[in-house]
């Protein structure tokens, strides 16, 4: 647990409340965004802190005993500031939290004090970040929603039935009972909500649970924006019959969930995070480290992870206090969004020429890192959101991805912020900007950003030029030698040894490395040009494809949008890039660079009637038709191979490679250290394979992958 303890050690502090103005001040702070929180996800605190402050309203308490408010948050179900008025049949509980392994120790040994032995089992299942709800049915039928509220009572929601996917109208069985579970947007649904929203001249959410809770509540909207529910309980309601009630309170809560998911509810079972049991309190501590490690991939939140005791016999002799159940407790994950203020915005050039902003922060921790840059998708983007200078903003981390805003927190506007100002011409070389897409870009393209365009060309994975770094690439176009990549190939040695620094040895590496170059396959041809909407993997299924640089130069809009990924308008896209990369691609072929794809043949006539199913004699490998995940570290004779070249092998052999374990993958190679891929794949019941009989597998194509 070395990271995940490391990583919540910041999580951890409370805030220190000196005396008891300051615990009056903090308890009002908290009953205010305890109440936004609950009742609209408009909190003016995001949750780290207010975790933060309310442990420190704890300490304060818990030495001032005698000043305890009656206002304070603690004691209190969560989201007991929010009003409702339909009485839960069973009160409604939040949790308890813990921050670390440590604490996570302490509370398992205390709960076997209390029910005087060990558990026997425990439930670890993802926190997910959304709102708690109880979905009641009478006889198999959906007929109420109902929020947490404080508790005891919650506020009738019923009008959202019908837009919330998991929660089926009707169950696989006419029971009557409660099914209670957290409603959430998925990121895709999150987008969907803020367009939509946008669209119709709103601001748009600040996070995904913020969008679930305004969504949950709205009434009468002219747009519909769907939710995703995630079941966590079910429990019987007065006229449950008995052997329905049995089902209901004497399972275990693992099998009261495969019940559940039985009638039709949707659970976290078919996920990354899907719930397990396990039997010691260092399996506990395994999987909450690997929940914590597979945050980033979820296309949905969660803020930590449920322990629970499994055994109904465990749960009914811990019992519950008068906000949590004592036989389950949450282990918080460090936060991954954080409200901090946008300062400005700085406009970047890439190697293409587009114009990228990107947020310039106040500096903010987040997720054990400090973040003070963000990315911006386009201009476009930042008018939708309707972001401006000086905003509070959320700002969104998880694992190693790039910092992103989600939205602007509007209701903590005070009216001094400024619009954010558009550059009026390249920042890089000042030249106009084509603003007629969503990415603008400099009308210069390549040539604004020589350099950068050279020294992508050269790359390990693509043409792989080696001794030609940027310092390099640099001399050369100062020179003025360079004016793109295909000039290094027409490079002479009297050139290169008139440079600084450039003896003779360095000069024949140099130049016998560029010759090696011009023999890279297609695939790595086409990657080096940058071609706008596509990359490694979509080079070399475009190289596949045709086989051929004169056939993809040949091909269509249509033609194009029959290579696996191409829709219609990256197709638009590729035709228009490769039309102005025309006289670049006419040089490399004058001196000799490749332009075949290595075992490919170019399809069928696009006016036979068969011609979109055609495919390259290439695919027709051992991996034909196959999905295939690389995972860990090769061995044997693929030990010496990228992760890009082992990708370049599956698909030389027939295969379509991809970066994460689904229902649609066909095979996982897995090396040393697989990880959480292999397991995701055990559950799945899909094929792995280790390096040596992987590597027999595609014996025929090992050696292209190497070139």
């Amino acid at each position: 647990m070395r990271d995940m303890t490391t990583s919540t050690a910041a999580h951890t502090a409370a805030a220190v409340l000196a005396d008891s103005t300051a615990y009056a001040e903090a308890v009002g702070t908290a009953a205010k965004a305890a109440a936004a929180y609950y009742a609209t996800g408009e909190s003016s605190l995001d949750d780290d802190a207010y975790d933060r402050l309310v442990r420190g309203i704890e300490a304060y308490e818990q030495a001032h005993p005698d000043e305890v408010s009656a206002e304070s948050p603690t004691g209190k179900v969560a989201g007991g500031a929010a009003v409702g008025d339909v009485p839960h049949t069973v009160p409604m509980l939040s949790l308890d939290n813990v921050f670390s392994a440590e604490q996570l120790r302490t509370w398992a040994a205390s709960l076997e004090r209390r029910i005087g032995r060990p558990v026997e089992r425990w439930s670890v299942e993802p926190k997910l970040d959304g709102l708690a709800i109880a979905a009641r049915y009478e006889e198999g039928r959906l007929t109420r929603l109902i929020t947490r509220g404080d508790g005891s009572a919650g506020e009738d929601v019923s009008h959202a039935i019908g837009t919330v996917i998991g929660l089926p109208d009707h169950l696989a069985e006419p029971v009557t009972l409660e099914v209670r579970g957290e409603v959430l947007m998925t990121n895709d649904q999150f987008e969907q909500a803020n367009t939509a929203r946008t669209a119709h001249g709103g601001a748009p959410f600040a996070n995904p649970r913020n969008g679930a809770a305004g969504t949950l509540r709205a009434k009468d909207r002219e747009y519909r924006v769907e939710m995703t529910f995630f079941g966590y309980g079910a429990l019987p309601l007065p006229d449950s019959d008995t052997a329905c009630a049995g089902q209901l309170t004497d399972r275990p809560h693992s099998g009261l969930m495969e019940y559940v998911a039985d009638l039709g509810v949707h659970t976290a079972a078919a996920t990354l995070v899907a719930p397990r049991t396990v039997t010691t309190v260092e399996d506990i501590e395994a999987r909450v480290e690997e929940i914590g490690a597979l945050r980033p991939q979820l296309p949905f939140g969660i803020d930590g992870i449920v322990i629970k005791a499994d055994l109904a016999a465990d749960r009914s002799a811990a019992g519950s206090g008068s906000r949590a159940p004592r036989w389950a407790i949450a282990y918080k994950l460090p936060a991954v969004e954080k409200v901090t203020t946008l300062l400005g915005v700085e406009w970047n050039v890439g190697r293409t020429g587009i114009i990228a902003p990107r947020a310039v922060l106040a500096p903010v921790e987040i997720d054990g890192s400090t973040v003070g840059y963000a990315t911006l998708h386009n201009p476009a983007d930042i008018t939708r959101r309707d972001l401006r200078i000086g905003d509070h903003v959320m700002v969104y981390k998880a694992g190693d991805i790039i910092p992103r805003i989600e939205a602007p927190v509007a209701h903590l506007r005070t009216g001094d912020e400024k619009p954010i100002p558009f550059p009026e011409a390249c920042p890089q070389c000042g030249s106009e900007i084509d603003t007629s897409e969503q990415r603008w870009r400099c009308v210069r393209g390549r040539n604004c950003r020589l350099v950068a365009s050279v020294s992508y060309a050269a790359g390990r994975d693509q043409l792989d030029i080696e001794g030609l770094g940027v310092t390099r690439v640099v001399q050369l176009v100062e020179a003025g030698l360079v004016g793109d990549f295909a000039d290094l190939f027409a490079l002479t040695r009297e050139q290169l040894l008139g440079l600084d620094r450039m003896g003779e040895t360095s000069t024949d590496n140099l130049l016998a490395a560029i010759e090696t170059a011009k023999a890279r396959p297609l695939s790595r041809v086409f990657c080096a040009l940058g071609v706008r909407g596509t990359g490694r993997s979509m080079s070399r299924r475009i190289a596949r494809h045709f086989a051929t640089m004169e056939h993809i130069r040949a091909a269509d809009a249509e033609a194009l949008q029959r290579v696996d990924g191409i829709g219609v308008e990256k197709a638009a896209l590729v035709v228009a890039e490769l039309a102005e990369l025309g006289t670049l691609i006419d040089r490399l072929v004058e001196t000799g660079v490749n332009m075949t794809e290595p075992g490919a043949t170019p399809p069928a006539d696009a006016s036979e009637k068969d011609a979109a199913d055609a495919v390259v004699a290439g695919n027709a490998g051992p991996l034909d038709g196959m999905t295939v995940v690389v995972t860990g570290a090769m061995t044997g004779v693929l030990e010496k191979l990228s992760r890009n070249q082992m990708n370049e092998l599956v698909e030389r052999a027939g295969g379509k490679s991809s970066s994460s374990v689904s229902q649609r993958t066909s095979l996982l190679v897995a090396g040393e250290n697989a990880g959480s891929k292999r397991e995701k794949a055990e559950q799945l019941g899909t094929r792995i394979v280790g390096p040596d009989e992987f590597a027999e597998l595609v014996a025929d194509f090992l050696d292209r992958a190497a070139a």
